[in-house]
């Protein structure tokens, strides 16, 4: 590494911000408030740093990401289980936020993760959105798991819980139509990508909030970045199971209720499902073969943007 490059690693928790600097070794942290933003970046400013690298946190680390953006600096989100993966390969089992910081900085000098634009306000707003309705989701169903055990003294208490609920799920999917419909772009991408049998409104809105690469990549990265493209498991003259495994999980749970949809009342869908079950392949890998061919399509249409014909999908 040239000397004068530099990186950091930034730790963001509810309390501290921990930063460690590569490779002078220097570190400090700063409170997370509006003043130790304002410091941290002002810092890192000082520095000059050639990259800088921060695990996914949800939302505690989305105001200094946003700000260290704003301002210029290369900064890339990285996923927290590929760093406690490099950590431990590395030997550094003991783990602080001092530590954190460090094994970032020394996982952004050793992988160089590529840095990739931020999200626009409106894509942030639409992902909180689908977030909200998820939690919701798992709300209600653990609700509705104990109503029918519950003694009857809460019974009642759960099922005015449900009622809420649904009610609650009901407001954010309007919401969710809403702020798509007020986008000329998310729009017309709605409308190719519902225009497949199997691509439902929250296929649809899920993939405008979580895969903005949708329509850009080709056929095998999305599927890679995705998490539906098969891995190999070989060893020597062994052959192992091929699986899936990794990539972005809401975007595939997603798209495996779309594919279930999409075996039953999309054509093409339905006769690859039909071929590969007759072929012998368990109703599962058939099922996730399903889920990577609607992948492409959908990929496809956006490319080229085409809606669904059985006659006219091209391949991405």
């Amino acid at each position: 590494m040239p000397q004068s490059e530099c990186l950091i690693g930034i730790d963001v928790s509810k309390a501290p911000v921990d930063l460690a600097v590569r490779p002078s070794g220097t570190r400090w942290s700063s409170p997370n408030d509006e003043a130790g933003l304002r410091a941290t970046v002002a810092r890192v400013a000082e520095l000059q740093p050639t990259l800088v690298v921060l695990e996914a946190t949800g939302a505690l680390d989305l105001p200094l990401v946003g700000a260290l953006a704003a301002a210029g600096w290369p900064v890339v989100v990285v996923n927290p289980r590929q760093v406690r993966d490099f950590a431990k390969a590395t030997g550094q089992l003991a783990k602080t936020d001092a530590l954190d910081a460090a094994v970032l900085a020394r996982f952004g000098e050793a992988v160089r993760p590529a840095p990739r634009p931020l999200p626009d306000p409106a894509t942030q707003a639409l992902a909180a959105l689908l977030t909200r309705r998820r939690q919701l989701i798992e709300m209600l169903v653990a609700e509705q798991n104990r109503v029918g055990v519950a003694p009857r003294s809460i019974r009642a208490d759960i099922q005015t819980h449900i009622r809420w609920l649904h009610k609650r799920l009901a407001q954010v999917d309007t919401d969710l139509s809403h702020t798509i419909r007020t986008s000329p772009v998310w729009r017309e991408k709605d409308a190719l990508l519902q225009s497949v049998p199997g691509g439902g409104p929250v296929l649809s809105s899920t993939l405008l909030a979580s895969l903005p690469e949708l329509g850009t990549l080709t056929q095998r990265p999305l599927a890679a970045l995705v998490g539906v493209a098969p891995l190999n498991r070989d060893s020597g003259t062994r052959r192992g199971k091929r699986t899936i495994w990794g990539g972005r999980a809401a975007v595939r749970q997603a798209l495996y209720m779309g594919a279930l949809v999409a075996a039953r009342y999309n054509p093409v869908i339905r006769a690859f499902y039909q071929r590969l079950c007759a072929a012998g392949k368990p109703q599962k890998v058939a099922l996730v073969a399903c889920m990577h061919k609607l992948l492409t399509i959908l990929n496809a249409l956006l490319k080229h943007h085409t809606p669904w014909s059985t006659h006219h999908v091209q391949p991405a």
